[in-house]
C-alpha cells in the first residue's frame, strides 16, 4: 500500500490546507516532530520549530526555507514553564500569530515497575504532560483569537496499558486527560483540542524501549498487532488532517494510528 512521501515537498498532489496559517511545533528536530514540521510547511504553513536540540530544530527550519517556505527555530526545554511562555511569545512575534500548536516533544522508556526511579518517573510527567500543559496555557489567548487548535501527540500507551512502561503509560494517559478536559472547556469557543496516539513508529525513541532484563516477550507483544513499524510521515499526515480546518468537527478526539493494536 502507498505510504506518505518522506519528502512532502516532492508530492505534487499534497493539499494546501495551511496557507496563511502559523504553526508552533515542539520536538521538531527529529522523528514525528520533524516530519510534522515539514508536512505542515509543505501544505503552506509558516512554522516555528522548537526542540531541546536547538541545532536539530534549526536544521529542520533550514529544509523548509530551502523549499521557499517560512520557518524559524529555537531551543526549548518544555519542562520549564517560563521558557514555554517565552517560546510562544517568540513564535507569535515571528509568525504574526498562531493557529496550530503541535505538542510533539516527548520521552519514553521501559523498566520493571519495581525498578523505576522517582527521577525518571517525574521526568516522564515533566516532558510528556506538564510541557504540553504549559505551552497550551501560553498559547490559548493567541489560539482563541484566531480560532485555532492544539494537537497533542500521545501514544497507544495513553489508551491501553503496556507492560514495563508504567511511568510512560501514566504520563501519556495524563496527556490524554489534559486533551479531553481542555476540549470540553473550550469546545464552545470553536477552539479544538485533540490527541493523536501512534503505535510503533520507526524513530530514535524506539531505543529507549528496550525490554528490561527478564521481561516477558509475550506480555510485550500484546502492545503490537503486527511487527511492522510505521514511518513518522504516516503520523504527520494524521496530525496535518487533525490540525487543519478540514477537521473542523473533530474535538476532544483520541485518534489511534497503530495498525489496529488498540482495537481489542
Amino acid at each position: 500500500m502507498p505510504h506518505p512521501p518522506a519528502d512532502p515537498f516532492a508530492d505534487p498532489d499534497l493539499p494546501h490546507r495551511f496557507r496563511g496559517k502559523a504553526a508552533l511545533i515542539t520536538g521538531a528536530a527529529s522523528g514525528i516532530g520533524r516530519a510534522t514540521a515539514l508536512r505542515l510547511a509543505a501544505e503552506g504553513a509558516s512554522v516555528f520549530c522548537a526542540d531541546i536540540n536547538g541545532e536539530g530544530a534549526e536544521a529542520t527550519a533550514r529544509v523548509i526555507t530551502e523549499h521557499s517556505g517560512t520557518a524559524h527555530a529555537s531551543a526549548v526545554d518544555v519542562t520549564d514553564p517560563k521558557r514555554c511562555h517565552a517560546l510562544v511569545s517568540d513564535a507569535v512575534a515571528a509568525l504574526g500569530g498562531l493557529d496550530v500548536l503541535c505538542n510533539i516533544a516527548g520521552i519514553g522508556g521501559s523498566a520493571h515497575t519495581t525498578e523505576e526511579t522517582p527521577e525518571r518517573f517525574n521526568a516522564f510527567f515533566a516532558v510528556n504532560a506538564a510541557g504540553p500543559f504549559y505551552l497550551s496555557q501560553a498559547a490559548l489567548p493567541h489560539l482563541l483569537e484566531r480560532t485555532g487548535n492544539i494537537v497533542n501527540l500521545a501514544s497507544t500507551a495513553g489508551v491501553i496499558g503496556q507492560a514495563y512502561c508504567t511511568a510512560y503509560c501514566a504520563s501519556k494517559h495524563a496527556l490524554v486527560g489534559i486533551t479531553k478536559a481542555m476540549a470540553i472547556e473550550y469546545g464552545r469557543t470553536g477552539l479544538r483540542v485533540n490527541a493523536v496516539c501512534p503505535g510503533g513508529v520507526n524513530t530514535n525513541i524506539l531505543g529507549a524501549f528496550t525490554p528490561p532484563e527478564g521481561a516477558s516477550m509475550s506480555l510485550i507483544s500484546r502492545s503490537f498487532l503486527t511487527r511492522d513499524m510505521q514511518e513518522p510521515e504516516s503520523v504527520a499526515a494524521l496530525i496535518a488532517y487533525v490540525g487543519s480546518d478540514e477537521a473542523y468537527y473533530v474535538n476532544g478526539a483520541v485518534l489511534t494510528i497503530d495498525g489496529g493494536t488498540t482495537t481489542g
